[in-house]
């Protein structure tokens, strides 16, 4: 089935738009301007303020058929969430022409809610972004996320309210189960399907809200339950009963610490058997790096360095009887070890 994007714009009880196309009888993807009764019901912000939201791209097979309900069934996916991905995916790879794309973003953006001046202080600001951004979350007695975005760019502005239509009213699960990866679709794209480099800094600033919700999202979700807030300060606590870690560092570096033995047996019994020699890089993955180390008892023929010397170990290995040497690093390190 191929959808026909045509930016539908309905009546509400606030209406703003008119209607920009005809009907016709194939599937349209279509954005409805309508009221969302909870969009105001966790933020303490005045109501008078906050114009009510919902930007709905849905399939529909017959004009006025406009709830979500139909669009999750016409793409089988499991969740609300998940149909609204697919059908704002669609609607932006209909869109062909980077400017078009642009001119979608940039109507989308028109859309988002005033956000509250008193709002914009340094713990809602998102970080690593090129616009500034705020972001405010909330967690709702029925465990739904509400959020409210604002930006300073009219593009970044057109993300954010992509962003808020997908998850504005979720449950924390579907919040942290959305990958950056999942956006790629939408991003705005360059000629030849290249990314210009400012287009690329905005796609960037979008993921950089996405991974800031769902870390205010943990937050409040472990806030609810009792517990801390933030990530615990990396520590690796070793007694008599073993390793326990505190934090994802300290996660990564206990893995270091005692790498999975079955792991480690089968690598090196292949890179003996294949008569493999391994060079490395020190800067590589900490899990990585230790089923490398501890391989090194049962295969000699491992060595992890810094670049200077990886060279050098990688003659030493051939000149033992390495048929092969594996470079783990980046592209100048396996060119030093090949001359």
């Amino acid at each position: 089935m191929r959808a026909v994007s045509s930016s539908l714009f309905y009546n509400s009880p606030k209406p703003k738009f008119n209607h920009l196309s005809n009907p016709v009888r194939n599937p349209v993807i279509r954005c409805i301007y309508t009221r969302n009764p909870c969009f105001n019901s966790c933020f303490t912000v005045k109501p008078t303020s906050i114009t009510p939201f919902s930007c709905s791209a849905v399939i529909s097979h017959h004009p006025g058929s406009d709830n979500l309900a139909t669009a999750e069934a016409a793409t089988g996916t499991g969740t609300a969430t998940e149909a609204r991905l697919h059908l704002l995916i669609q609607e932006f790879e209909s869109l062909l022409e980077p400017v078009d794309r642009v001119k979608r973003l940039l109507q989308y953006g028109n859309l988002l809610p005033p956000f509250e001046q008193s709002l914009k202080f340094t713990e809602n600001r998102v970080p690593g972004c090129t616009a500034q951004v705020w972001l405010h979350v909330s967690l709702g007695n029925d465990n739904k996320v509400r959020f409210l975005a604002d930006s300073d760019s009219e593009i970044t502005k057109g993300f954010c309210a992509c962003l808020v239509w997908l998850l504005d009213g979720a449950e924390p699960g579907e919040v942290l189960a959305l990958k950056t990866e999942d956006l790629e679709a939408i991003n705005v794209m360059g000629l030849n399907g290249k990314r210009v480099s400012s287009m690329k800094s905005r796609a960037n600033t979008w993921h950089n809200v996405l991974v800031s919700l769902q870390k205010r999202t943990k937050a409040l979700v472990a806030e609810r339950e009792g517990r801390p807030r933030g990530e615990p300060f990396p520590s690796l606590i070793v007694d008599a009963d073993g390793i326990q870690a505190k934090g994802s560092y300290a996660e990564a570096q206990a893995r270091f610490l005692s790498p999975n033995e079955v792991k480690v047996e089968e690598l090196a019994n292949l890179l003996e058997e294949k008569k493999i020699g391994v060079v490395a890089h020190f800067y590589m993955d900490p899990e990585v790096q230790g089923v490398l180390t501890a391989a090194q008892k049962l295969w000699p023929h491992i060595h992890i360095s810094d670049s200077l010397v990886m060279a050098d170990s990688a003659v030493k290995m051939a000149k033992a009887g390495c048929k092969f040497i594996t470079v783990l690093g980046v592209d100048f390190m396996s060119e030093n070890v090949r001359g």
